[in-house]
């Protein structure tokens, strides 16, 4: 891989495309410095440590959460409004058109997308200004001020949806994936520190320290299998024979990969499980609030909680794949050019074998997605690691789009007649 970086640098116009994107990451890093105006950052810190959400929050936009500066949100408000429309694409006919029109099509359904941000980020961002006032994280309280919070909030995340877009266009990879990627990357050093307090204040010992770089060496490499790993159907295509050539007849798979949407599938169980102690925040004296989550059976430390996230995960990647996954039309499509899985016949009776492929797959998949899920709890629970928000999602997180970036770069260097990684 590092021998197919160093090739790619000495081809001009993919330098130019690695130093386009460096210097685009480099703006998203400074600009994490910036502050939020009105905000008590201590009480923002202590917010975070008490919610995971909130701490999942941080990670993902690199310490900007805890910090509160003016990419606070992140690229999150993006995320969800992607993920929105390509199910809507699913359930509405008209985006479903506008998907299969080329590239026009995923132009407007990409302007929609940008819409969507603007509207969930001025939710997220109104719902985030009061849940801060209620928990006395704001110098000042007034109307005009929260405005200002709410308004800074969502330029900074309009930003990084356009700093994103151009990485995309102009850069090397994915520049929303990217920005998550250095995101989490730089929040890697805080985590060595935090572990080293911790050793010094005998809160942990090296033991322990010892066994979560094991585990870290073993998920990144369960985490690269896991991506990479694949079922493949058999399809067997009929010949045909127009005029005097014969066409078909050749063999080739349907790919079905085993991690396909497991972050997805925990960035959904996660909202929904953090949902309550949400609501809850804006009721800090109420007495269902303290009988319900504080030290009661649905907080993040109890069995109940884990189990309950634990079967979300499995379920939204099971649904995820289902909505996204049309075993019908794939069906559909192989019998009308003559395809056919061997010893299946075409139709319906090929759909539900596919079906009861990506079922197994997919119970494989939400398996080990809610492993990855709990193990930052279970550090916490059980361990003297305390406060790392550390866990496989960002591994499954890092790993995925580095690969990713590398299948990209590798691409560029084959349309150049290049020898990469792969040979």
């Amino acid at each position: 891989m590092l021998s197919t970086i160093r090739d790619a640098w000495k081809m001009p116009d993919l330098r130019k495309r690695f130093l386009f994107t460096i210097l685009m990451l480099i703006i998203y890093r400074g600009g994490s410095f910036i502050p939020v105006p009105y905000i008590n950052k201590e009480a923002v810190k202590l917010m975070v440590s008490r919610g995971s959400l909130f701490g999942f929050f941080d990670i993902l936009s690199g310490g900007a959460f805890a910090n509160f500066t003016i990419f606070a949100m992140g690229v999150i408000p993006y995320i969800n409004s992607s993920i929105i429309f390509s199910l809507l694409a699913i359930a509405i006919p008209k985006l479903e058109q506008m998907q299969k029109e080329g590239e026009e099509g995923r132009k407007k359904i990409a302007q929609y997308t940008r819409y969507g941000t603007i509207v969930l980020g001025l939710i997220q961002a109104f719902s985030i200004s009061l849940l801060l006032r209620n928990q006395n994280a704001l110098i000042k309280t007034g109307a005009f001020y929260i405005f200002i919070i709410i308004l800074t909030l969502i330029a900074g995340t309009s930003f990084l949806m356009w700093l994103g877009e151009r990485i995309t266009d102009k850069g090397i990879g994915n520049g929303i994936s990217l920005i998550i990627f250095i995101g989490i990357i730089s929040r890697y050093p805080s985590m060595v520190a935090t572990v080293g307090n911790l050793l010094s204040t005998k809160t942990t010992n090296w033991l322990e320290v010892i066994l979560l770089l094991v585990l870290i060496i073993f998920m990144i490499a369960a985490v690269v299998t896991m991506d990479m790993a694949e079922r493949r159907v058999p399809v067997q295509y009929a010949k045909k024979v127009v005029g005097r050539k014969m066409y078909g007849g050749q063999s080739t798979h349907i790919p079905i990969n085993v991690n396909s949407s497991s972050v997805i599938a925990i960035i959904f169980a996660m909202s929904i499980m953090q949902f309550p102690q949400t609501i809850a925040a804006f009721f800090p004296d109420a007495s269902w609030t303290k009988a319900f989550l504080t030290g009661g059976w649905f907080s993040v430390s109890s069995w109940i909680y884990l189990t309950i996230y634990f079967l979300l995960v499995i379920f939204f990647t099971w649904f995820y794949t289902g909505v996204t996954f049309d075993t019908k039309e794939m069906a559909d499509n192989m019998k009308k050019y003559g395809g056919f899985v061997p010893g299946i016949r075409p139709g319906k009776p090929t759909m539900d074998y596919v079906q009861t492929i990506v079922n197994r797959i997919t119970l494989i998949g939400g398996i080990f997605a809610g492993i990855i899920a709990l193990t930052p709890y279970l550090l916490d629970k059980y361990t003297g690691l305390k406060g790392l928000y550390f866990g496989g999602t960002s591994i499954l997180i890092v790993v995925g789009v580095a690969l990713e970036t590398a299948k990209q770069v590798e691409a560029q260097m084959t349309m150049r007649n290049y020898q990469g990684f792969l040979r």
